[in-house]
């Protein structure tokens, strides 16, 4: 199998500046893509991280549940790198941690706005470019609690498990129009937490790796991910090499929903 080779496209990905979307700005930068690097929050860095390994990347602030936001994000990218070929939609939230019975309602309607309604708005926006580039690739990042259930999650589950059968329906609408639709669910990954670390206490930070591990510990891998692990699939989604690929939910999960968790 040849390595993908990206040069020329141009790719957006959202929630960049850090975690997932980070390690996939730079690895499409690293194949070629010029990259927009799209957060809430500066995507400086990942920018810095871009240029690091010689690729090309512009950094725009973006709320993915705003509509005129969204819109903006596309017409930058167009405008100033020259078209669009890969949508990356990485951005998400948690959703709050409770049952259902305790959730708050903010919380629910926040999840869904960024979680499913995002993706919503930035395919809509991005696919009449996507459409002209003959070449068109959407990866979404759902998750495996997209494809079972997770404890006290039941907006985050609801909005992944929607983003599979999206990109299912995404794939029969437009992969004969020249667009493939992915999608790529994460299990437990090595990031900081959604961003919580920088709002907990040196042992609380300690203290919630140490979980994370130790339920990483009982899938078959027995590991965690890095990001570029899940960022390498992504480039594999995004070029050629996975031609005959749409419609597809890619588990990159160490095996966690191949078996039972007897932990």
């Amino acid at each position: 199998m040849s390595k993908p080779n990206l040069s020329g496209r141009v790719a957006i990905v959202t929630g960049a500046a850090n975690g997932i979307g980070a390690a996939t700005a730079v690895a499409l930068a690293a194949e070629g893509a010029r990259v927009v690097v799209a957060d809430v929050v500066t995507g400086d860095a990942t920018v810095a991280a871009v240029r690091a390994v010689g690729g090309e990347a512009i950094a725009v602030h973006c709320d993915v549940a705003d509509p005129e936001q969204v819109a903006a994000m596309v017409d930058t990218a167009v405008e100033q790198l020259g078209g669009l070929d890969i949508l990356v939609n990485n951005a998400g939230v948690g959703g709050g941690s409770a049952p259902l019975h305790e959730l708050d309602l903010d919380d629910w309607n926040r999840t869904l706005a960024v979680n499913l309604t995002g993706p919503f708005l930035c395919t809509r926006a991005a696919m009449p470019h996507l459409l002209a580039s003959g070449r068109g690739r959407i990866i979404n990042i759902a998750s495996t609690s997209g494809l079972i259930g997770a404890p006290l999650a039941p907006a985050y589950c609801a909005t992944k498990g929607a983003i599979v059968n999206l990109t299912r329906q995404l794939a029969v609408d437009y992969s004969n129009r020249g667009i493939r639709v992915n999608a790529i669910c994460p299990g437990y990954i090595d990031t900081d937490l959604g961003g919580h670390r920088a709002s907990m206490s040196p042992d609380q930070a300690a203290a919630a790796h140490e979980r994370r591990e130790a339920a990483a510990a009982r899938q078959p891998i027995g590991r965690q991910a890095q990001t570029d692990e899940v960022a390498n699939v992504v480039v594999f989604l995004a070029g050629d090499d996975s031609s005959f690929m749409t419609g597809s939910i890619v588990t990159v999960d160490g095996g966690c929903t191949t078996t039972f968790n007897h932990g």
